[in-house]
């Protein structure tokens, strides 16, 4: 399914609902807590032994990244740049609430036009944004120079996007999950060239120094969290929107039925739905 609400920088000329978008950003943090617990706790470990007084997270979405950076690195101001003003006031709420206005600063700005001027950080985090963006080359070499010399770079993407259905749903229709993804690849191929490339070689492009990959594997499986069944049904909404017109009539039937409120097949209220995948990060410095 896609996992494309995960653009924290999404083209103003896609058909997005942003409050929905919104709410499976901030769904994310609550559902995947592990990975992002985990994956934060790997840029800790790599920043240690160097002071870190200001990060960056490019492509910010709703914060999860930056909240979660700020924690992580209490001695550190996180600025954190998205497109989107709604998102940005929503991270700025979630920061208040947590005690955490003081060290969270947002800024308002389209990655694909010239960037506003930013100041040096320590630590350069993107999750999920990259792949959005028209010249992710450009964004890396831009990136590279707000990074302090021995600054780290962390970016966060995913080859294949995350999995919820099982293959025989008992609604007629199996393997739907597999269609809607070749759905999904057919039309991201044209518009997000970018998605699910090998972003090593291009991070080493951008003059970054110790690439690094590593793999963190997502596999929920029953019982899930309790708002696991509104982030699986926000998702399979979410994908409707997107490729709905290029399913069969009797998939999107069965879709339909996944992401209605009512009835024991409605996404809701499943026991039959796992989250699993694979999301890939690659660490660099400045030399």
């Amino acid at each position: 399914m896609s996992n494309d609400h995960q653009n924290h920088h999404h083209h103003p000329g896609t058909d997005v609902d942003e409050a929905a978008l919104a709410e499976l950003l901030d769904l994310d943090a609550v559902v995947l807590h592990a990975y992002l617990s985990e994956v934060t706790g790997r840029v800790h470990d790599l920043a240690a032994g160097r002071p870190v007084r200001r990060i960056l997270d490019l492509g910010c979405g709703t914060g999860n990244g930056a909240l979660a950076l700020a924690r992580r690195f209490p001695g550190a101001d996180v600025i954190a740049v998205d497109q989107s003003a709604a998102f940005l006031a929503r991270l700025r709420d979630k920061a208040r609430d947590l005690g955490l206005e003081g060290r969270v600063h947002t800024v308002e700005a389209d990655l694909d036009e010239p960037w506003p001027d930013l100041v040096p950080v320590d630590v350069a985090w993107s999750s999920m944004a990259l792949h959005h963006l028209a010249d992710p080359d450009r964004a890396l070499k831009q990136l590279f120079g707000l990074l302090r010399p021995g600054g780290l770079l962390a970016v966060a993407e995913m080859y294949e996007n995350l999995r919820f259905l099982p293959d025989d749903l008992g609604l007629g229709r199996p393997g739907l999950e597999t269609r809607c993804r070749a759905a999904l690849h057919e039309r991201a191929a044209a518009l997000m060239p970018y998605l699910g490339a090998d972003w090593g070689p291009l991070v080493a492009q951008a003059g970054f120094a110790d690439v690094a990959e590593q793999a963190f594997e997502i596999g929920l499986t029953p019982p899930l969290p309790a708002a696991a069944g509104r982030y699986v049904q926000g998702n399979l909404r979410m994908f409707r929107s997107h490729v709905g017109e290029l399913m069969a009539a009797d998939d999107l039937a069965v879709l339909d039925t996944l992401i209605g409120d009512n009835g024991p097949a409605s996404a809701l209220h499943r026991q039959d739905l796992a989250i699993r995948g694979t999301k890939i990060v690659w660490t660099a410095r400045r030399p």
